[in-house]
């Protein structure tokens, strides 16, 4: 794509709670020399995001309406690479996404909706693939640390023992935070979306229906607690995996399946030993942290001191079709539905523009698509960490 464009990346959705925290983060990292600006509905409400933030004042506001695919086209065609907070997608997002896979602009967003993204690779990745335009779905805690540590495990797997995991499991040792109001807000319109058309359950459902027409083994029971032998734990469902595992089954697809035909993954969340951890499984299990009162409506969020008081902790435990077992973990300085998602995102267009010129167009998971690069760059300047134990 021509760097010719008037700017590197736009923040599109930058006066939403998210967007802000992305604009704030680069900001923050001085844009990484790039040029950027900010968009979305009101110049009014951009400029206050851009004095709030400290963002240089010669900061450019461009004004963009999911209502208006004008308004998207002229913005999209401004720019190198888009951000879109704005969700839920299979709402706002389809008509951005054409514009992009049409005129060849890069696009990275915080999606958790397989059923949208199934309809978007489905629509758009072959437009994506002759323009030259890299669309990454998931760029936040839905799904980098879960593809990524995946990723990151598989490769130290081949390094260290010569061969890879047909069998991870992915535990959730700690989270510290608050999901996002826009993740309790898409998780709502995708069960819309199916109660308008129940034929859609059935994509839902299918681990594999990201994975281009690959239907591989069945896959580990994730749906109810249970004792964990090998992490010496119990366990209960944990509610992201639902799109994570989709993420992790389409990169390995796309991989080439690096992980194998035979691969299996599941994720929960661990809870602790004996009678205990037993109780908090059956709790964790019975207990949906995206219904209630104290999920936060889309547009709203915590503190900056509860951001920066969250944390998390994820383990990958990798078994090679011989029986040995390699260990990765995955941590985050800040909580992951906002502190630690806006700056995964912003690094996420950052490393897509700046270090992988050499990607082809189409629709994307991050580990095939920019893989060790984000990892590196995440460490570096997102407060993540990959190590093996």
């Amino acid at each position: 794509m021509s760097e010719s464009r008037d700017f590197d990346i736009v923040i599109y959705g930058a006066t939403g709670f998210t967007g802000k925290l992305v604009a704030e983060a680069m900001t923050a990292k001085n844009g990484h020399g790039l040029r950027w600006a900010l968009a979305g509905r009101s110049a009014d409400k951009l400029a206050a995001v851009r004095n709030d933030v400290g963002a240089p004042a010669d900061t450019a506001l461009l004004v963009a309406d999911a209502t208006d695919p004008q308004s998207l086209r002229s913005m999209v065609s401004s720019t190198r690479c888009v951000i879109s907070t704005v969700g839920p997608y299979q709402l706002y997002g389809s008509d951005l996404v054409a514009a992009c896979a049409e005129l060849g602009t890069d696009y990275v967003d915080l999606s958790g909706e397989p059923l949208w993204m199934h309809d978007m690779i489905a629509r758009y990745h072959t437009a994506a693939q002759a323009s030259g335009a890299r669309i990454v779905h998931s760029c936040g805690f839905d799904s980098l640390p879960f593809d990524l540590g995946v990723f990151f495990l598989q490769e130290s797997a081949r390094q260290k023992l010569g061969a890879t995991c047909p069998r991870v499991r992915g535990r959730v040792r700690a989270m510290n935070g608050e999901f996002s109001g826009g993740t309790a807000a898409s998780m709502g319109a995708t069960i819309e979306a199916i109660s308008a058309r129940p034929e859609l359950f059935g994509v839902l459902v299918d681990p594999f229906c990201l994975a281009n027409g690959f239907k591989g083994p069945e896959q580990p029971a994730d749906n109810a607690p249970y004792e964990d032998e090998v992490l010496g734990q119990w366990v209960a469902p944990f509610i992201m995996a639902t799109i994570n595992t989709k993420n992790i089954h389409r990169s390995n697809a796309l991989l080439g399946h690096a992980y194998g035909t035979d691969f299996q993954y599941d994720e929960m969340m661990a809870t602790g030993a004996g009678e205990q951890g037993k109780a908090v499984a059956e709790l964790v299990a019975a207990t949906n942290p995206l219904s209630g009162d104290d999920v936060p409506a889309p547009g709203e969020g915590p503190s900056r001191e509860s951001r920066e008081a969250g944390n998390y902790d994820v383990l990958f435990i990798g078994t090679t079709a011989d029986g040995r077992e390699i260990r990765a973990a995955v941590t985050g300085d800040m909580d992951p539905g906002y502190g630690s998602t806006s700056k995964m995102i912003a690094e996420s267009a950052v490393c897509l523009i700046q270090d992988c010129p050499d990607l082809p167009g189409g629709i994307y998971t991050s580990a095939p698509a920019m893989g060790h690069k984000l990892i590196r760059r995440l460490v570096e300047h997102a407060g993540l960490t990959f190590e093996l134990e």
